[in-house]
């Protein structure tokens, strides 16, 4: 299954990080996903390593580990690894497919050049992070 340019932005709408960008800006952002299909069994992320990657799941499921308590499911829609984009800061849960999953990935290495060719996407990211961060304190 390859998605075509609408269906990766419409994709890359429900993410937070992106919440403020035009759709034109979005369309960026998913020219930057590659499509990947992998095996039930696979681990994604693994909790205390260096995040590089970041994923939208748009096929299958997958279990989310974190200090050995299993957190709610993944499925179709649900993305993870989004503040692996913009900071160091190690993985904080493992997630491992528990079916076949059809999956966006965007590395941190191509968002961040984006981040550095548009300053007004790298604006917009970082008064997502900004607010995200707020939230939480």
């Amino acid at each position: 299954m390859m998605l075509d340019k609408d269906s990766k932005v419409a994709a890359m709408e429900n993410v937070p990080l992106f919440c403020r960008l035009s759709k034109g800006e979005l369309r960026r952002i998913a020219q930057l996903a590659d499509e990947v299909d992998l095996r039930a069994g696979k681990v994604l992320t693994k909790e205390g390593t260096r995040g590089r990657e970041f994923f939208v799941l748009l096929e299958g499921t997958a279990d989310v580990r974190s200090d050995t308590r299993l957190m709610p499911a993944l499925g179709p829609g649900d993305f993870f690894g989004e503040i692996a984009l913009v900071t160091d800061v190690p993985r904080t849960a493992t997630v491992t497919t528990t079916s076949p999953v059809h999956a966006l990935v965007i590395t941190d290495r191509s968002f961040r050049e984006l981040l550095r060719s548009s300053p007004a996407i790298q604006g917009k990211v970082l008064e997502a992070v900004a607010q995200r961060l707020s939230a939480t304190l």
